[in-house]
């Protein structure tokens, strides 16, 4: 959660985690175009991926994933770099994680279409 100024906690803002999330994929598409780049990014993707289940499993929704980026993606960008040797081919880190979360997305019990849906709990 996002603290507000006088300290309570606000959901993180879904939108901006959609809109970075949508960027971070058109990124990692653009990576595709050399295959070292390519697959460097996806053993780092898959890496994110792994991790991601771990931490918060198959079921889910998208403000839930918002809120697990908002706590910060320092434990993503580990995973990467464990993964693949980011460095060696000089890729873009936060295309990487934000292009795993928009994956991972994909995944969340109210998101279809390409947009989050209201569900029933």
């Amino acid at each position: 959660m996002v603290r507000s100024s006088y300290g309570e906690p606000v959901p993180y803002p879904l939108d901006n985690a959609l809109f970075q999330w949508e960027e971070g994929a058109r990124r990692l598409r653009e990576l595709s175009r050399s295959r070292r780049e390519a697959r460097a990014a996806n053993r780092a993707v898959g890496a994110i991926l792994d991790e991601l289940r771990r931490r918060i499993g198959p079921t889910f929704t998208a403000q839930q994933l918002a809120e697990l980026y908002a706590g910060g993606t320092d434990w993503a960008l580990e995973a990467a770099r464990r993964a693949a040797p980011m460095e060696a081919v000089d890729l873009d880190t936060e295309a990487i994680v934000d292009g795993a979360f928009h994956l991972y997305l994909r995944g969340a019990k109210d998101y279809s279409g390409g947009r989050v849906i209201p569900v029933d709990d």
